[in-house]
């Protein structure tokens, strides 16, 4: 494991994180290990590429089912 250090987190960052974490019955540097695990997960290549479109403006409103499962890597062997 490896630890790490975040300087100059506004104070109201850190009140967020500490009301979250509590409504999820976890510490505040657990509510950041699980955001920063699901933050950098492998995105589906689908969503990825709904959201490039969408943010270019080339559609406006398309419905997106939640997706929830990691993303796979393709067997091509």
């Amino acid at each position: 494991m490896v630890s790490i250090v975040i300087r100059d987190l506004d104070a109201s960052v850190k009140a967020r994180l500490v009301a979250q974490a509590s409504q999820h019955g976890r510490s505040m540097e657990s509510e950041a290990r699980e955001i920063i695990a699901r933050g950098t997960e492998p995105r589906h290549i689908g969503v990825a590429l709904l959201d490039a479109v969408r943010a270019a403006g080339a559609v406006e409103s398309l419905p997106l089912p939640p997706r929830d499962d990691v993303a796979r890597v393709a067997d091509l062997g």
